[in-house]
């Protein structure tokens, strides 16, 4: 196993020039796209849109974070095309680019020319058209909710019920009003929606009314300001066997018109009134390109493997920040660039073809939230600078917070705040996994095979508001990104933390066992390493958390001394870590014993003890039997953390390959759905892995697993706000610190 030469830097010459701003390359299509699967991601703000032309027509779906219906499905706002008489686009001087430097989408050809983007500062979509001479054009808004629709059992995935579809369950019809130069649709949820009945499921329905209910009586909202083009009727149609309704718009003279899309998904933060497009379009642009200078990853183009993994790095970061400022995260499972289900190779749970499915359709739901996948999503934003962005996923567990402290008292008469794996953008776990509970069982746990016991996620988000804290750099407010009081989410970590002590106390009491071992530390027992080592003692995922998070916590209430150690065992003669010190069952192919190396940093470059985790890697047959990159698997980021870079090459380059769509980083579905941003996050955290560590107490680690042969230079960003460039050329490294 080859290694480059790492540099360990405990100082660095600080920057005397400015670096050129980086611009990456846009992507250019020079023909039409058969249908949804080869769109184009275009966004910003809290807004993701799809956007393709097809037999001659530019279609759009747009998508808002927070579009959560009765059922907890994330719903689109809808799908709008553009026809233009005399088929512009048709000839061969078309062209479909995504502008990265500006985020925006171009289309032009025959004389027209299309510019479509989202105001990153309020949730407002843009359409500039221009036409060199005359045209008779059609704006359509296409609604497949224009009446309510049954929802069969297998549908049923897109939403909170998963199996436990009650009688009569249907997507709720919108409410559509149309006048000369404007239409708008609405989404109105009723007040008694899932949220009640996992209440009653549940039994806790003695704290309903104190708790968090974001999608009761919810109401979202899509304007469309349509500019020259005035309503002339409706329209039936059918596609990706979906039946829907248009609301068509006219001109006979199109030469210059802009049509504004404003957006409400009823979070109830006032928005001012769209800007004009000029105005929009020039900050817009500014904020892109400033975020381009946040941090970047080049190479010199000698290497093809390199400049790939580079390229799509470019693109999957382009994805996250269409959601820079959303008030929900964006979703691993599609985030919000899913497109028509029939495209996507992978069938419903029950092996149901999703060819009769709407746009609306993902699998694992909408308002439900995978916590071992969606930290993967925002990992990476700590070194790429984006720790504003971080914004959304911690905020909503610091909504959900009271909910979890109070169903933690309701169930178990102690302190502290329990989260669940699949839990609810409400705070509750999902019904369909929470399970059956007979009388006398314990209401608060999960009766679901791979989920039961398996509390310890939250402390990843927890240790990210702590390493975002360190990792913002103040200077950078006002050059695009905004600062955030990270130190607002203690309250979180503490009650997180205060969980585990008080909880596995209270287990010991009630099973009649100590609570402490005679050397006064805790026993977590029953415990759960990720959802694979179940009715585990003292697994070494959670052991790790623990330590890592109370360390980082200066006033944790939860005293390492209290930590029971990580477990080891020995492989071979060597000594590995242990997923833990035993387990009754391996439910899934999760490989928790690498987890003291990510995202806990126990182990690894830098740290004691590196070998016992290379031996873990390298030698423990269940981790080498789960080795993979698809999906939301971390076995790259493993191994640039354990500078075996031989290893975290392949697996890079695996990561980084063009997904199956048109789109290169709209990946298959992977273990979820399309496209997949676990394996983008995942990705992107092992590339800046290869690139660039930290030791404990701060110094820097440049190229530790990259290899010497791609040549590259990059700007990434680490502990204390230092902003650091480094670059390599043929094995000769050299870098600076920019403050």
């Amino acid at each position: 196993m080859t290694r480059t030469t790492t540099l360990l830097l405990t100082f660095l010459l600080p920057a005397l020039l400015l670096a050129s701003d980086y611009v990456p390359r846009d992507v250019v299509w020079t023909t039409q796209s058969k249908n949804s699967s080869e769109s184009m991601p275009c966004g910003g703000h809290d807004i993701g849109m799809n956007v393709w032309v097809e037999d001659g027509d530019l279609l759009w779906y747009v998508t808002q974070s927070g579009w959560f219906d009765a059922n907890n499905t994330l719903l689109k706002a809808g799908r709008w095309r553009l026809h233009i008489d005399g088929d512009p686009f048709g000839g061969s001087d078309f062209s479909q680019a995504l502008r990265l430097d500006g985020g925006y989408v171009e289309i032009a050809g025959g004389g027209v020319k299309v510019v479509i983007w989202a105001d990153v500062y309020s949730p407002h979509v843009y359409l500039d058209i221009r036409s060199a001479k005359s045209r008779k054009a059609t704006l359509s808004y296409e609604n497949w909710r224009y009446q309510d629709r049954p929802l069969t059992k297998a549908e049923c995935q897109q939403s909170s019920w998963k199996w436990l579809v009650p009688k009569d369950c249907v997507t709720q019809a919108d409410r559509i009003e149309s006048t000369p130069h404007q239409l708008t649709a609405t989404h109105q949820n009723p007040e008694k929606t899932i949220f009640d009945f996992t209440v009653a499921y549940e039994r806790i329905e003695a704290l309903k009314d104190s708790l968090y209910n974001p999608i009761g009586g919810r109401r979202m909202s899509v304007v469309t300001d349509t500019g020259h083009f005035t309503f002339e009727g409706t329209s039936e149609g059918r596609y990706a066997s979906t039946d829907y309704r248009a609301w068509n718009y006219a001109t006979d003279h199109l030469r210059h018109t802009t049509v504004t899309i404003a957006l409400d998904n009823g979070d109830r933060r006032h928005y001012p009134q769209p800007e004009k497009a000029s105005v929009s379009m020039k900050r817009s642009r500014q904020w892109w390109h400033q975020y381009w200078q946040r941090s970047w990853i080049q190479t010199d183009g000698t290497n093809a493997e390199a400049a790939h993994v580079a390229r799509n790095y470019d693109l999957f970061r382009y994805m996250l920040g269409c959601n820079a400022y959303g008030q929900w995260p964006s979703k691993f499972n599609g985030g919000l660039f899913t497109f028509d289900p029939m495209y996507v190779d992978a069938p419903a749970a029950d092996g149901t073809p999703t060819n009769a499915f709407t746009p609306d359709y993902r699998k694992w739901g909408g308002g439900t939230m995978t916590a071992q996948n969606q930290r993967l999503v925002y990992w990476p934003m700590l070194k790429s600078g984006d720790t504003d962005m971080m914004v959304a996923q911690l905020d909503t567990y610091l909504r959900m917070l009271p909910t979890a402290v109070a169903r933690t008292r309701h169930y178990w008469g102690h302190g502290g705040a329990s989260f669940g794996e699949q839990i609810e953008n409400f705070g509750l776990p999902n019904p369909a996994e929470y399970g059956k509970h007979s009388e006398g069982m314990d209401y608060g746990t999960e009766r679901n095979a791979w989920l039961e016991y398996e509390w310890d996620t939250v402390l990843e988000f927890c240790l990210m508001a702590l390493e975002a804290q360190r990792y913002q750099n103040p200077s950078q407010a006002g050059n695009g990104s905004m600062v955030t009081d990270f130190s607002r989410y203690r309250p979180l970590v503490k009650e997180s933390l205060r969980f585990f002590d008080e909880h596995y106390q209270y287990l010991a009491k009630k099973m009649g066992s100590k609570a402490l071992t005679d050397s006064g530390r805790l026993v977590i027992y029953p415990g759960s390493g990720c959802e694979t080592y179940k009715m585990a003692y003292n697994p070494s995922s959670t052991v790790a958390a623990l330590h890592t998070v109370a360390a980082a916590l200066a006033d944790s209430t939860l005293p390492l001394s209290r930590l029971p150690e990580i477990p080891l065992r020995v492989i071979g003669g060597d000594t590995c870590i242990a997923p833990a010190v035993v387990w009754a069952r391996i439910q899934n192919v999760e490989t928790p014993q690498l987890y003291p190396v990510f995202p806990w940093r126990i182990y690894g470059l830098g740290r004691p003890q590196l070998h016992i985790a290379r031996n873990t890697y390298l030698k423990d047959p269940h981790a080498l039997a789960m080795r993979s990159s698809k999906g939301w698997k971390q076995d790259n980021i493993w191994a640039a953390c354990l500078g075996l870079t031989d290893e975290a090459r392949r697996l890079c380059v695996e990561k980084f390959a063009d997904g199956p769509y048109r789109f290169p980083t709209f990946w298959e579905p992977g273990f979820d759905w399309a496209p997949d941003l676990n394996r983008g996050g995942s990705a992107m955290i092992g590339v800046q892995e290869m690139l660039l560590q930290e030791t404990p107490n701060g110094e820097l680690l440049l190229f530790p697993a990259w290899p010497k042969e791609w040549n590259a230079t990059f700007r990434l960003h680490a502990s204390g706000g230092r902003v650091v460039e480094g670059t390599i050329k043929h094995g000769a490294i050299t870098s600076r610190i920019i403050l």
